[in-house]
């Protein structure tokens, strides 16, 4: 069975969860939400299914950015994040829990990430022949869980504007999860009208039961109110060509989809709103409303996963290895270095005077490579870099990996050739900073603050505005990755 090197799987297993009962109840985070909200938990995990699910092979086909597909035999209990984590452990990726299954729909523009706890065969039931599953990374995914009031804006929620403005985040978060409470999310969106090309704007009202748009003004008044969709038989989509392929009367267009169907644009429920921060509210409210703290397990359940594979996760070292300390040769005898700073600051001299080291054995040998020649393509085959892209497709990117606070890539600049441009998303807002090249006693330095701080290379600069600000609205924190399955 192709799932047998697949860690969740170890998790799963009887044997091994009684092995490791003892040892993980005394292993918990801190709750962000309050423990009330907490105590199924344990009895409805959202990683397992009921007793009675066909466990017959499946076969799915994934596909990569590049359009490269891979086929995966899977059993019809295998959730999307056990299929993430199946397709991570095969590619040889990064295990950071930040990768997400998508369900697209290329003719319809439409595309969404899977919740960890869906069942992947459930949701390939209901897909046209033209949709595809993707694995794409998706640092967003969790995030309101971090930082709840950037996703929720005090004019939106209406339970907000009843408190005179002053909510901690984890009670704003309490009571979008909790079953007794009644927030909702409330403002103008543009609604394409059924079999027509034009939108009206109208002002609606997003609740458990429900999404609602008032007939008359922003009256909330029960006979003025107009069901348009019910949230445990739909999805959220964000739509991909909305402005251009629906006529859209802006970027930040999304969808609601009925279940059960194969996506007839008369059953599509077309939403636009005024700006990302908006689109980014509704479409998160959208979820907690209609998974409520089943989300929030699925947020908690990698921390749960770290303390239960650390003793096999972890990479197999020597005795050597796990016994090497910090040493100094600089004088006549060696000697140890028990000053834990002193001992990283030797690390990182060791680490610049073996990168110089390297650079010099390349340029001293028969290689063709000039030190400036050298110094221009060094950054060529780094995740972060992505060539000659359009400032659209980089905003697509960005996007697409979910718009947190630095998460960055960079690009050929379009407008000058010999520069480079940084494409950072700060605030749900993307931002471009210009690389220019500045030459100083006949060597080639990289700059994007007009030659105060220079570098010799791209990826010098990299490293240094993902430990320092600078200039720039934040550090770079999440570089952009392209996934080759």
């Amino acid at each position: 069975m192709a799932v047998a090197g697949c860690p969740d799987y170890f998790l799963h297993h009887p044997n091994y969860q009684q092995e490791n009962m003892d040892r993980s109840s005394n292993h918990r985070q801190p709750d962000l939400i309050h423990p009330s909200f907490q105590q199924s938990t344990n009895q409805s995990s959202p990683n397992h299914q009921e007793d009675d699910v066909d466990l017959e092979a499946l076969i799915v086909k994934i596909f990569s950015e590049d359009g490269i597909g891979k086929v995966v035999e899977i059993p019809a209990d295998m959730t999307a994040r056990d299929l993430c984590q199946l397709l991570v452990y095969k590619s040889h990726l990064v295990d950071d829990n930040k990768w997400s299954l998508v369900e697209h729909h290329p003719l319809l523009g439409l595309e969404r990430c899977l919740e960890d706890h869906e069942l992947v065969v459930q949701v390939q039931a209901f897909m046209n022949s033209d949709s595809r599953f993707l694995f794409r990374k998706n640092y967003a995914k969790y995030e309101f869980f971090r930082n709840p009031l950037t996703f929720f804006p005090e004019h939106m929620v209406a339970w907000c504007q009843e408190s005179d403005h002053t909510i901690p985040p984890s009670q704003l978060l309490q009571n979008f999860l909790s079953t007794s409470s009644c927030p909702e999310i409330q403002g103008h969106l543009y609604m394409k009208e059924v079999g027509r090309k034009s939108w009206k704007k109208v002002y609606m009202f997003l609740r458990r039961s429900g999404l609602y748009c008032s007939t008359k003004g922003t009256s909330k008044e029960p006979r003025h109110l107009q069901l348009l969709a019910d949230l445990e038989e739909s999805n959220i989509f964000t739509v991909t060509l909305g402005k251009k392929h629906h006529g859209a009367p802006t970027d930040y267009h999304f969808c609601i989809k009925p279940n059960k169907t194969r996506g007839e644009m008369k059953e599509l429920r077309m939403l636009c709103a005024e700006d990302e921060q908006s689109r980014t509210c509704w479409m998160t409210a959208f979820r907690l409303f209609k998974y409520g703290i089943v989300l929030y397990q699925n947020y908690g359940v990698p921390q749960q996963r770290k303390t239960l594979l650390s003793h096999f996760s972890a990479p197999v070292r020597s005795v050597s290895e796990n016994s090497l300390v910090a040493m100094d040769f600089s004088g006549r005898i060696g000697r140890v270095i028990d000053n834990p700073v002193e001992a990283q600051s030797a690390a990182m001299e060791e680490g610049l005077v073996w990168r110089r080291k390297t650079r010099m054995h390349i340029l001293g040998s028969h290689s063709p490579l000039h030190h400036s020649s050298l110094n221009s393509v060094i950054h060529i085959a780094q995740l972060w870099f992505y060539g000659r892209i359009t400032r659209e497709e980089s905003h697509r990117i960005i996007h697409q990996q979910g718009q947190v606070d630095g998460l960055f890539l960079l690009r050929v600049s379009q407008s000058n050739p010999k520069a480079y441009v940084l494409t950072l998303c700060h605030h749900q807002k993307i931002k471009h900073f210009q690389i220019l090249p500045c030459e100083e006693d006949g060597q080639v330095f990289f700059s994007l603050d007009d030659g105060v701080t220079k570098f010799t290379d791209l990826i010098q600069l990299v490293e240094f505005y993902q430990l320092n600000r600078g200039v720039l609205p934040c550090k770079l924190k999440h570089p952009c990755t392209v996934v080759a399955l």
